[in-house]
């Protein structure tokens, strides 16, 4: 009987990490994939410059992937190591999500205020040379998300330091359409469009973030299960 449920234990932990796997291949490749084709999309950051949406989903696949593997092999080995570190580095993942949820609800003004702060410094970047990353970053989310600078889009004329924005801004695209009438622009401020945007998505998120924490907690009994079970019988036949 507990020969069968050992069994059952490791063939549900080897599938829990393969699906794991796949999925940090997947994010992975994804990654790859922005980066490859869409390698002048960078961050609307000037301070962070290396936080992209590619680097970012490079960075989390090749994690995801490396602790599947760790969680795979140790379930086809019985390996007490390889399972003890899934565990550990897993609960560390755990952990750290939980922190970075916390700060951001305690220092969620300060958050903004630096955001918006660091947002406004990275216009000053915007068509400069060595910065077309941020230039198309800045040109695709006030495109989608019809909006114009930071908080308002007087934020471009300290840019340009004159009456005029980014052409991207305007409601209808044209060459140099930024020196027309105020009228013809966006004004709604890129910062608070995208919040609504995540505020409007925000059940989707929190069922995103629940799969996410029930699917490492379902890792972590699994392996500690498994390691337990695995010096027991090494004690066993001892």
């Amino acid at each position: 009987m507990a020969e069968g449920c050992m069994m059952a234990l490791r063939y549900g932990m080897v599938f829990f990490n393969l699906l794991f796997w796949l999925g940090g291949c997947g994010i992975l490749g994804v990654g790859v994939w922005l980066s490859v084709t869409q390698g002048n999309f960078a961050t609307l950051s000037s301070s962070l410059p290396s936080l992209s949406a590619a680097n970012l989903l490079i960075a989390v696949g090749t994690i995801i992937m490396v602790i599947g593997c760790l969680g795979c092999v140790g379930a086809v080995k019985e390996s007490r190591p390889l399972l003890l570190t899934f565990f550990i580095l897993l609960l560390l993942i755990f952990f750290l999500e939980i922190l970075s949820i916390m700060l951001f609800f305690i220092y969620q003004d300060e958050i903004d205020h630096y955001a918006q702060r660091d947002l406004k410094k990275g216009l000053q970047l915007f068509g400069t040379e060595g910065n077309v990353g941020l230039t198309n970053a800045w040109m695709i989310v006030q495109t989608d998300f019809r909006c114009c600078g930071v908080t308002n889009h007087t934020d471009w004329f300290e840019v340009y330091n004159a009456s005029r924005v980014p052409d991207s801004c305007c409601l209808e695209y044209s060459d140099n359409c930024g020196l027309d009438n105020p009228g013809t622009w966006w004004t709604a401020p890129c910062y608070e469009r995208v919040k609504d945007w995540l505020n409007e998505n925000l059940v989707a998120l929190w069922i995103f973030a629940l799969c996410t924490a029930l699917t490492q907690v379902l890792g972590l009994v699994f392996s500690m299960t498994m390691f337990c079970q695995a010096v027991k019988v090494e004690t066993f036949y001892a």
